[in-house]
């Protein structure tokens, strides 16, 4: 699934989702501040990879018969894996610019 498509899409639910999270337009953009927004989406990926782990192992000892909630917790722990490594991804490719740049 590429992640890349999803650029596009404007909704205004989406955008009262963003403001209600405080997702976008943050007063404060230091350094400390986009890290530690990093740092919550990375605890955010661990958290849904462990979520859907969870849920392959009850689904495996047969506790969980509902595959729906299965597929679900490992669709989200796949997108939020992808979104996370695309940003990563562009993060070194920024790195590798500025080091590119001669003062």
């Amino acid at each position: 699934m590429d992640i890349a498509s999803l650029t596009g899409i404007q909704s205004s639910y989406l955008e009262q989702f963003a403001e209600d999270r405080k997702i976008t337009k943050t007063e404060d953009e230091s350094f400390q501040s986009v890290l530690s927004s990093m740092m919550d989406a990375l605890n955010e990926t661990d958290e849904l990879q462990h979520t859907a782990e969870s849920e392959e192992i009850r689904f495996a000892l047969g506790e969980s018969e509902n595959t729906h909630d299965l597929m679900i917790a490992e669709t989200k722990a796949s997108v939020a894996l992808q979104y996370t490594v695309a940003v990563r991804d562009k993060i070194i490719d920024g790195y590798q610019e500025l080091m590119r740049m001669s003062i």
